[in-house]
């Protein structure tokens, strides 16, 4: 077996990819990452504009759709679409294979619908319609108006991967949306809860970068001594809030009509400050039920010298040791939280305006030569 194929057998965690590329769907590079044990794949506006203004896959298809009138923020969602169609089909036999557990998909809403409750579950409900696929996950931001979203969506029967997480309190909103959406689900008369599937990505390198830049301000050694902790620290401190929140009575009562866990991801998993192992994000953070997207060369760097062992329970009195110390530095854990989810909701923004400007460059370059 390989090591990503270890992850699932072994230890119960997913590893799904975290990129998706026309020329990787057509030249047989995503079914290799399959048979090597990648078991979904993730999706984000960053993703798509990287993909779409390198090389020459999507000319084609844009071309035509430019020379036919259709606009070209049109365009690229039936670009994406089409991406995501074929990416189903390559994964429809593991989620097959798998009783609906993987196999799965995500594309993201728009990044302008972020602070937009109404909008996302307008757009949430047409892709999911257009789509229409088992092995669908929309991927919806955890922001403030984001909660609401995911009620709705799940209590209409939309699996969601929920993302942009970046803190304790706000991961306890999103899974308190997905059980109160399941119960909404069954107040409406849904007595078969079993093909309800969601994920809810809790973003990790990113914690370290903001609050090691925190550390290193501050410069004292006791400050120094936690530089790349934080974000593995919390991300234990996450799974054991999972843990306790699907257990118990109310979880017992939708568990009885077929209910599934809402699994944490890790996502961010690249280490981003090269002083740590390449591996880090996902050497420590191996337990059941979980997930870890991963970019293909941390998959590459895990497959070569990662440690598969289960490692997310271990070592919590250090993890809560760790958030104490910093709060006790001042550095304020729920506004660094705050900070990272107004920076990742910016970041997808400015990757999808950028998008937007190459391809309306593009198509009016091939309209002139028309």
């Amino acid at each position: 077996m390989t090591k990503l194929e270890d992850l699932h057998n072994l230890h119960g965690q997913s590893p799904w990819l975290d990129n998706l590329r026309r020329d990787w769907l057509t030249d047989g590079e995503m079914a290799a990452w399959i048979s090597r044990g990648v078991r979904g794949v993730t999706s984000n506006p960053s993703i798509f504009q990287k993909a779409m203004t390198t090389g020459n896959a999507y000319d084609a298809q844009f071309g035509e759709l430019v020379r036919t009138g259709v606009p070209v923020v049109d365009a690229f969602w039936k670009m994406a679409v089409s991406d995501i169609k074929e990416a189903l089909g390559l994964f429809e036999p593991m989620h097959t294979a798998s009783g609906g557990t993987d196999g799965f998909v995500s594309i993201e809403l728009a990044p302008d619908l972020a602070r937009d409750t109404e909008g996302s579950v307008t757009a949430a409900r047409r892709l999911a319609g257009e789509i229409n696929a088992p092995n669908l996950l929309i991927k919806v931001p955890a922001t403030a108006a984001g909660i609401p979203v995911i009620r709705t969506l799940v209590g209409e029967g939309c699996n969601l991967n929920v993302t942009l997480i970046f803190g304790l309190a706000r991961y306890r909103e999103v899974m308190e949306a997905y059980l109160s959406g399941l119960e909404d689900r069954v107040a409406a008369g849904h007595s078969d809860l079993s093909t309800a599937r969601g994920v809810a990505s809790f973003f990790v390198s990113r914690v370290d970068t903001e609050i090691d830049r925190r550390l290193d301000e501050l410069g004292a050694p006791d400050a120094l001594a936690l530089r790349g902790k934080a974000a593995v620290s919390q991300s234990k401190l996450a799974y054991r809030h999972f843990l306790e929140t699907f257990a118990g009575p109310r979880w017992d009562a939708l568990a009885r009509l077929g209910a599934h866990v809402q699994r944490p991801l890790w996502a961010s998993t690249s280490t981003k400050n090269p002083a740590y192992s390449p591996t880090l994000y996902v050497d420590t953070l191996i337990g059941p039920d979980t997930v870890n997207t991963i970019p293909e060369s941390t998959l590459v760097q895990f497959e070569q010298s990662g440690t598969v062992a289960s490692t997310l329970g271990a070592h919590l009195a250090e993890a809560e040791q760790v958030m104490a110390d910093l709060e006790t530095l001042g550095i304020d854990i729920a506004e660094v939280s705050a900070v990272l989810e107004e920076e990742g909701v910016v970041a997808f923004a400015k990757a999808f305006d950028e998008l937007m400007g190459a391809l309306h460059t593009k198509a009016g370059a091939i309209l002139a030569r028309s």
